[in-house]
């Protein structure tokens, strides 16, 4: 990546991108929420809220700074950051506690739909001399049974080896490292790409002013984002990590999971690492 393209990857540039893509978003189940449940979480919510300030008696100068910060999350665009970070995983958590098969985990703000199509052993899109490790990541697709899933899509989408996304930082081709695989007859699939680096969020935002006031790191872990679907079947969004990675332990944005680690080993032929990872997905 280029000093120019590192130095633009401001918090106000990502967070504007990330608002857009979630205002052209449609996520199953958002519809109307009817007035009691508006009424029973608002009120919990602010009940929360009130007992803190009590309890830590919360003054005048503290609830000026927070309505100032408040604002400024407003202004910077970075609403979606915030909650993906600190929020979304416990919901992730609870939509699919009684799911059965695979982990999933948060989505997060980098996901963009519509991502070439690519057949069942392909090479994500990516620069001529794409820096970073190459990366076989190969699997299979299955019901929770065991049954293959024909025709399976896997989509990818992950960081460079300097933690960027394309799309929410300059100077990348706008699908870079990002496609959806078809896997063959059998639910297999092998994608061919580099390894992503551990990345911040950004930090000369309100988040990262959070972040710096409260003593937190705003690091997380290497991980490659995916979602699995079949006819049929429940779509599964999760991420990957990899042994031993930095920030594994102490993800900022609590997503890690011990069943998506996995322990990448080194290619034969010396040109890389490779990974396996096997979806198997319950009944819609």
């Amino acid at each position: 990546m280029t000093e120019n393209t590192t130095e633009q990857a401001t918090a106000a540039a990502s967070g504007a991108a990330a608002t857009e893509q979630f205002r052209g978003k449609q996520r199953a189940g958002t519809a109307e929420v009817g007035t009691e449940r508006v009424n029973t979480l608002v009120s919990e919510l602010l009940t929360a809220a009130h007992d803190i300030i009590r309890r830590h008696q919360v003054s005048y100068a503290e609830y000026d700074a927070l309505k100032s910060w408040l604002i400024r999350v407003g202004e910077d665009g970075e609403w979606p950051l915030f909650l993906d970070v600190w929020l979304e995983h416990v919901v992730e958590e609870v939509a699919n506690e009684q799911r059965e098969g695979s982990k999933g985990t948060i989505e997060g703000r980098y996901y963009v739909p519509g991502s070439p199509a690519l057949p069942a052993d392909a090479s994500l899109p990516m620069r001529k001399g794409e820096q970073g490790t190459p990366l076989l990541f190969q699997g299979r697709v299955t019901s929770v049974d065991g049954t293959p899933l024909t025709d399976a899509k896997v989509e990818v989408w992950h960081a460079d080896s300097d933690g960027y996304y394309s799309q929410f930082a300059p100077g990348l081709p706008e699908w870079n490292l990002r496609g959806t695989v078809t896997a063959d007859e059998t639910g297999r699939f092998r994608i061919r790409t580099i390894e992503p680096a551990p990345y911040r969020i950004p930090t000369d935002g309100a988040c990262g002013s959070l972040i710096s006031a409260a003593g937190w790191h705003a690091w997380r872990p290497a991980h490659l984002h995916l979602k699995a679907s079949a006819p049929g079947h429940r779509l599964i969004t999760t991420q990957l990590y990899f042994k031993g990675g930095r920030h594994v332990a102490d993800d900022i944005a609590s997503a890690v999971k011990p069943e998506l680690i996995l322990d990448p080993t080194p290619v034969v032929d010396g040109s890389g690492r490779e990974v396996r990872y096997d979806f198997a997905l319950d009944k819609a």
